[in-house]
């Protein structure tokens, strides 16, 4: 690829575009990511028209808006119409709204029209990320009848592997792959191949749900259909991809306690890092306080027996990653729809037995550590022993509950991760600590 930023620089354009003809798509726009944004603009320039969009279609969002902001009104409508609708209303959306007016005033009719049908659906619904160039066929046409269709539109659709049968008022009545339409009789009909037994997508379907069945039929497409049953658009596996790691992407950040973002790390600016991490931790710090005002409670007891003070931050910390764990595993099992709120009794009690032997593992442990590496006497030990087994039963419990709580009432389970957890756990063995210090050693 640096041959291409000599010959750049050299001015040889003519010559470039003839080989740049030959890259993939996706490594040209690799590329582009790492120019300059000047060179990169020339480059962009450069490519064959028939290029162009789909290299554009591999960008980043804010390489696309640099791109589409710095060329013609004109030109950049010609963008627009060269990509897949759901491409381009993905870009729109992002983009200022008298950008986008001025844009959609330039582009084709059948554009305005595909994009202001997405955008009229919700966010991360199936409605808005599905595209509507797709190949329909109907249901009395013969196979040789539906071959010159695919010709005829299949440059334009985003797949041709599956076509879809559609009656008269475009219901969606059934499919037929290409290859059976290749191995069939030329005047065998449409509607005797096809296969009837649809599965299909609803347009208000979260995307979250969309990847959910992807993952359970393994299909590369499937159709999205309306209230009517009316084939409105598909979706297709890339689209599954993207979805995927923005979900993913959005459930880490949530763990972390971090307002989800849009941007890749390196291109968000300082400010806009401190303004997502901050109200997280703004929370998590006013919440910590009950934690100090349950150690200030027991200040008198703690002047008594100091060495007590030494085990919070081990106990503290036990306590967070057990919940920590149980939390993570719940949270993953939420999402991929392997536990429903209903089975909390059973969470619960699976959770219990496994706190137990991990509590009475890491208790038995800690007294042997205690008595011969701390040096501390046994009612100490059995003390803070006694409390680490408590508080990773408590820790598990709490960490398997938050989550599927917070998804029976509407929020997003990775909320209530392992920040959060931790705080609530910290404040509850540090309860449990000192009132079994209290009976235990008469303060």
């Amino acid at each position: 690829m640096d041959e291409i930023l000599e010959m750049l620089s050299a001015g040889q354009y003519v010559k470039l575009r003839q080989i740049i003809a030959d890259y993939n798509v996706a490594d040209i726009a690799a590329y582009m990511e790492e120019m300059e944004q000047d060179d990169l603009l020339k480059l962009f320039r450069i490519l064959p028209k028939n290029m162009a969009a789909d290299v554009f279609s591999y960008l980043e969002i804010e390489t696309e808006q640099y791109i589409i902001t710095s060329l013609s009104e004109r030109d950049a409508a010609g963008i627009i119409d060269n990509l897949m609708a759901d491409d381009a209303t993905d870009l729109l959306e992002e983009m200022p709204s008298n950008v986008v007016k001025k844009l959609l005033a330039h582009a084709s009719p059948e554009t305005r029209r595909d994009i202001n049908h997405l955008l009229q659906y919700p966010e991360d619904s199936a409605g808005s990320i599905m595209t509507v160039e797709y190949v329909d066929l109907k249901e009395n046409l013969t196979v040789e009848e539906a071959i010159a269709r695919i010709r005829k539109v299949g440059v334009d659709s985003e797949t041709i592997n599956i076509c879809y049968v559609l009656d008269q008022r475009r219901t969606l009545v059934g499919t037929v792959a290409l290859r059976y339409l290749l191995l069939s009789p030329p005047d065998a009909v449409i509607g005797d191949i096809m296969h009837e037994k649809i599965i299909s997508l609803h347009t208000m379907m979260d995307q979250e749900e969309v990847a959910r069945q992807f993952k359970k039929y393994d299909f590369t497409s499937m159709p999205v259909v309306d209230n009517e049953e009316r084939l409105v658009g598909i979706i297709t596996v890339d689209d599954v991809v993207d979805i995927l790691e923005e979900e993913t992407t959005e459930d880490i950040e949530k763990m972390a306690a971090i307002v989800p973002s849009d941007k890749p790390y390196m291109k968000t600016t300082v400010i806009e890092s401190w303004r997502k991490r901050i109200p997280w931790l703004l929370l998590l710090m006013i919440s910590a306080t009950f934690t100090g005002k349950i150690i200030a409670s027991f200040e008198d007891a703690l002047s008594r027996y100091v060495v007590l003070t030494a085990f919070i931050p081990m106990l503290m910390d036990t306590g967070g990653n057990a919940g920590g764990q149980a939390s993570a595993i719940i949270i993953r099992g939420l999402s991929l729809d392997e536990i429903q709120f209903g089975d909390w009794m059973k969470v619960v009690w699976k959770e219990i037995r496994t706190a137990f032997l991990c509590g009475l593992t890491l208790a038995a442990c800690n007294i042997v550590k205690m008595l011969l590496v701390d040096r501390v006497g046994i009612q100490v030990a059995l003390v803070v022993s006694l409390t680490l087994f408590l508080a990773v039963i408590v820790a598990k419990i709490v960490g398997s509950m938050l989550p599927m709580i917070a998804k029976k009432i509407g929020m997003d389970p990775a909320v209530m991760a392992s920040p959060f957890i931790t705080t609530i756990v910290d404040a509850i063995s540090l309860l449990i600590y000192f009132r079994i210090a209290m009976v235990a050693l008469g303060i």
